[in-house]
């Protein structure tokens, strides 16, 4: 399975539209829009999942820099995603103000 990465998604677009513009080239198992956790408005970018590797580089290749919503999509191959720390990034330091 691959998963890819859609960026530069207008912020009008759903997973079933975004699911019949990929399958064009390839059957999609799940797209994901991403939103934001209060607004639940999209945050320009997606995720689509496709069974077989080969059909994933050619929809890559058919599909990077296509038009949907009026946008130029940017499509590639996802990087796995990063392990985040818990921390909050109020460090110690001795500040005087």
């Amino acid at each position: 399975m691959a998963k890819l990465y859609v960026g530069n998604l207008s912020f009008d677009t759903n997973e079933d539209q975004l699911k019949a513009f990929f399958a064009e080239v390839a059957p999609v198992s799940r797209a994901t829009v991403i939103r934001d956790k209060f607004t639940n408005q999209s945050r320009g970018f997606a995720f689509v999942e496709i069974d077989d590797a080969e059909l994933a580089n050619k929809a890559i290749a058919a599909l990077n820099g296509r038009s949907l919503g009026g946008r130029a999509l940017k499509v590639n191959e996802a990087k796995p995603q990063e392990n985040r720390s818990g921390g909050g990034g109020f460090g110690g330091g001795n500040r005087r103000f």
